[in-house]
């Protein structure tokens, strides 16, 4: 096992004792140090963190006086790929641009850092780094993400961290409901419908055909949805009973007109995160991979598929609400977002605003009576640890993304996914990352289905 090339020069160069460590793939191990590569007018810096932090962008500008902002991820890609490096290195010097260090990382005696390698760690001491940096300026320029995690698995207190948010991102006391004051759009009619059509024991294929075309755009998208070589129907797909009967079923019809009436209610933020999937491709991806997921589980175990799918249509709504609600922030934490692509985004957001984008897409969809079990998987997608009632589908939502991450879909962080909960669903974590794997097989025709939902 061996350390770049790079690295290896610049620790001989400077006298450095190291010890060079695996990093196992499947742990994420990325030692006790991040780094993120920014830049303004006057050039680019290295921030070197701690790991289990989140980059504070204000206060790194505050503290350098400096407009900084993550380097576009195709950016640092070419300069990585010069260095003959794979990912940005935590050892200082590698790259050759300014530094400013966490003043949390100087605490201990040794550091792992990421030598810019997937397959080596090295192992210096906290001095031999401290050379390295060659008088570097340290700083508080983090938070421990820790503080930011809701140690609570209970969602009785979500109404008062949004009020709460609300309040302060409007500077005013709230004395309306919260739904009056937000302004939210009602429930479409064709949501409302669909809904009402899902409790109905008499509905039938007519039933849904006559409400899915009086809407000619979702006609369309359903019919376009069966048409795709992901499906690979025999023949031309020419209505929506067609989609229904020959391809998509009864229940996957419902469903994703139900996911796509509501993703239409809110429009697409003209700002974004860098480097992360678009919107609507992570819808099409997290519903496709929860359906691959129920598959892979045994039969009498499953929970059913059609609430499972439309979870991961609208896994990601509240996004689509902290654009609409709160700008500035929005922009803000989409900032944030690229400067610490490895970090929970609720813990961003939390940071930020005092609430998270699940808090807010649970609500909603609560507020406009959606089924108890898709709330419950929006809520609770990033915890691991729920267990309450409905919690198959938030289990799901984790699994689920944390193993398209791997595959570069999404915003999950990447972090081990433990074996308890592939337990608790029955499911085994082999054929979950085969499901996931064949699935990604179809890559091209995913993407285009989701090129037809934003358009």
């Amino acid at each position: 096992m061996s350390v770049p090339a790079v690295i290896e020069e610049i620790l001989s160069k400077h006298d450095i004792e190291f010890a060079v460590v695996e990093a196992h793939p499947s742990a994420n191990l990325i030692g006790e140090a991040r780094t993120t590569l920014l830049q303004d007018g006057k050039g680019k810096l290295q921030a070197i963190y701690s790991t289990g932090s989140i980059l504070d962008v204000d206060a790194l500008c505050r503290l350098t006086e400096r407009e900084l902002k993550a380097c576009n991820p195709e950016d640092v890609e070419a300069i990585c790929s010069k260095a003959k490096l794979e990912r940005l290195p935590t050892v200082p010097m590698a790259l050759g641009y300014d530094i400013i260090i966490d003043q949390e990382l100087l605490n201990g005696s040794e550091l792992k850092l990421d030598t810019g390698s997937e397959q080596s760690l090295v192992s210096i001491s906290t001095e031999h780094f401290k050379q390295l940096t060659n008088g570097a300026r340290a700083g508080a320029i983090t938070v421990n993400e820790e503080l930011l995690h809701q140690a609570s698995l209970d969602d009785i207190d979500d109404i008062d961290e949004i009020t709460s948010a609300v309040a302060n991102f409007t500077q005013l006391r709230m004395k309306q409901r919260l739904e009056e004051t937000l302004e939210f759009p009602p429930l479409p009619e064709t949501a409302q419908r669909i809904i009402k059509l899902r409790v109905d024991p008499n509905a039938d294929i007519k039933d849904l055909t006559d409400i899915v075309e009086t809407d000619p755009a979702l006609a369309a998208q359903v019919v376009s949805w069966a048409a795709s070589p992901y499906y690979a129907a025999p023949g031309k797909i020419k209505s929506v009973h067609d989609a229904i009967v020959r391809v998509l079923g009864f229940d996957l019809v419902l469903n994703l007109s139900l996911g796509l009436a509501l993703g239409k209610t809110l429009s697409l933020p003209k700002d974004n995160a860098k480097g992360f999937t678009p919107y609507w491709e992570q819808a099409v991806y997290a519903a496709t991979a929860v359906e691959a997921l129920v598959g892979a589980i045994p039969p009498k175990e499953r929970p059913t598929m059609g609430m499972a799918y439309l979870s991961g249509l609208l896994h990601n709504f509240g996004y689509l609400i902290l654009a609409e609600v709160f700008p500035p922030h929005f922009s803000n934490i989409c900032r944030y977002q690229e400067a610490n692509p490895f970090s929970n985004h609720c813990h961003i957001e939390r940071h930020l605003l005092g609430v998270t984008r699940e808090q807010l897409g649970a609500w909603l969809m609560r507020m406009w009576s959606m089924p108890e079990e898709v709330n419950t998987a929006i809520r609770f997608q990033n915890e691991a640890d729920f267990e309450g009632e409905d919690s198959a589908y938030a289990n799901l939502m984790f699994i689920a993304m944390r193993l398209l991450r791997k595959h570069g879909i999404g915003d999950a962080p990447s972090t081990p996914i433990p074996d308890t909960l592939f337990e608790r669903l029955h499911l085994d974590r082999e054929k979950a990352e085969e499901a996931i794997a064949t699935m990604m097989e179809s890559s091209a025709e995913l993407n285009t289905m989701a090129a037809n939902m934003a358009a």
